[in-house]
């Protein structure tokens, strides 16, 4: 089991996917950090040599800013947006696209599940 910034990376996959796991490494830069290192992208995580495992370490707590760090700048980023009440920051604290996006017809992922408005069906008849 491989751990790279407090977070097990699969041992079956290939280095250059098994780096996205960690929160703030995407695919440019796992080969970005591959080649800096000097270690094949194709190979996979079992085959690596403690050594190598080691640089890669030693190459995102250098260079790169992962995992709880960066999540705790981000939300201090949307933070300060809210405080300031910044558009965006409004967006974030109504719980709606930030950037943008209509939402008239959709956006359902952000605004969630349809509520029914009540009065829209008509009313069965009762017995009088």
């Amino acid at each position: 089991m491989a751990r790279i910034s407090g977070v097990t990376v699969p041992t079956e996959k290939q280095v250059q996917i098994s780096l996205t796991y960690v929160y703030g490494i995407g695919p440019t830069h796992a080969k970005q950090i591959l080649e800096a290192v000097k270690v094949d992208p194709t190979v996979r995580v079992k085959d690596l040599k403690e050594t190598e495992l080691d640089a890669i370490r030693a190459e995102i707590d250098k260079n790169y800013t992962v995992e709880g760090d960066l999540q705790r700048i981000v939300s201090g980023n949307v933070k300060r947006l809210k405080d300031i009440q910044a558009y965006r920051g409004v967006r974030h604290k109504n719980n709606l696209p930030v950037r943008g996006q209509r939402t008239r017809t959709n956006g359902r992922t952000k605004r969630g599940k349809r509520i029914a408005v009540g009065g829209t069906q008509k009313k069965a008849a009762s017995k009088t």
